[in-house]
């Protein structure tokens, strides 16, 4: 047998062990701390060469190991870590596009009833820390969700991620797009303050930016900038649709002072009109005024000629009386003072 077959055969740890056994007491070939004194130099060469082996089996076994793990952990890759947060500091985003009355209607009710029998919100919202306040956050989407746990006592559903206030807005026009519960005046609200405060340079960059149609976009920001008197003929503004945007701010152009006497008589009436009879309202009384000015003719008991003229545009009226004695200016004073 040749001299290199003979030494693939030999069994190290028994090499090693026999060594140590004949070696000096205070030889410790296993404790790399201690020295090999009385140790023969083939005996501290297979310690050397044993100890190398163990170390490399050592670290292939980490290896395998470390591998699995890794396969385990690329099962998760790409998913988002949720957490329970206590509502009380997870508060609506600067940008909130709910109004009031979403949280007063039968479908926040229904969800209310729904998130309570399951103890909690089975979709997470999402949020974002709050940059200077350590353990709160502002909510990028999910408002709804977060109010009915805030009602209810419950901890909140949350995905944490921080982004940046254009990346909020996205996400948040984009989630509530999807779930087609957004009216027009809560998107016009949002995006009008977008563009007030200058997140987006204009209407178009806007529009491009979350990937929604320009013109249905300025729509809803018209909605949104109505006068408050206008809005508030409605029984609520979240019942103003799209398509009224533009005959509504047309109005209000022609003839501003007339759609808001409207509006303030409608909004006194209990209960209001429908939406629709509303919108009717205002818009065809505006438009069917064609006639500027009227004017009626009088003759009076003496002969006297008057015709009395109003002026739309400027809302006054003028009189002017022919023949009238000026014994009876007093009777005319008191007339007036009567109407």
């Amino acid at each position: 047998m040749s001299l290199k077959k003979k030494a693939a055969q030999i069994d190290l740890g028994k090499l090693v062990a026999g060594v140590t056994a004949h070696s000096s007491p205070t030889a410790n070939p296993m404790n790399p701390g201690t020295t090999g004194a009385g140790m023969t130099a083939i005996g501290m060469h297979a310690e050397s060469v044993y100890r190398d082996r163990k170390i490399a089996d050592e670290n292939k076994i980490l290896k395998d190991e470390n591998a699995g793990l890794s396969e385990k952990l690329a099962e998760f890759k790409g998913s988002e870590v949720t957490k329970k947060l206590d509502p009380k500091f997870v508060h609506a985003s600067h940008w909130a596009n709910r109004s009031e009355d979403s949280f007063k209607s039968k479908e926040f009710e229904a969800l209310k009833s729904e998130m309570e029998s399951a103890g909690g919100n089975v979709q997470p919202i999402k949020v974002r820390p709050m940059a200077g306040r350590a353990g709160e956050y502002e909510i990028v989407f999910g408002h709804r969700r977060h109010r009915v746990c805030l009602e209810l006592g419950l901890h909140v559903l949350a995905l944490i991620e921080p982004v940046s206030d254009v990346e909020l807005f996205a996400q948040m026009d984009r989630e509530n797009r999807q779930r087609a519960d957004l009216r027009p005046y809560e998107q016009g609200v949002m995006y009008a303050r977008a563009l007030d405060e200058g997140l987006f340079s204009s209407m178009r960059k806007m529009a491009e930016t979350l990937g929604v149609d320009q013109s249905n976009a300025s729509k809803a920001v018209a909605l949104a900038r109505l006068p408050s008197a206008v809005l508030s003929a409605f029984d609520s503004p979240l019942v103003v649709q799209f398509n009224w945007s533009a005959k509504l701010t047309e109005a209000l152009r022609k003839d501003p002072d007339l759609v808001l006497s409207r509006a303030g008589e409608i909004s006194k009436q209990m209960p209001k009109p429908s939406a629709s009879a509303v919108f009717s309202r205002l818009v065809e009384t505006a438009a069917g005024n064609q006639t500027k000015k009227k004017s009626v003719e009088l003759v009076s008991k003496s002969g006297g000629k008057a015709k009395i003229t109003f002026d739309h545009n400027k809302k006054t009226y003028t009189v002017d009386i022919r023949g009238l004695d000026l014994s009876k200016l007093p009777a005319l004073e008191k007339m007036l003072k009567e109407l």
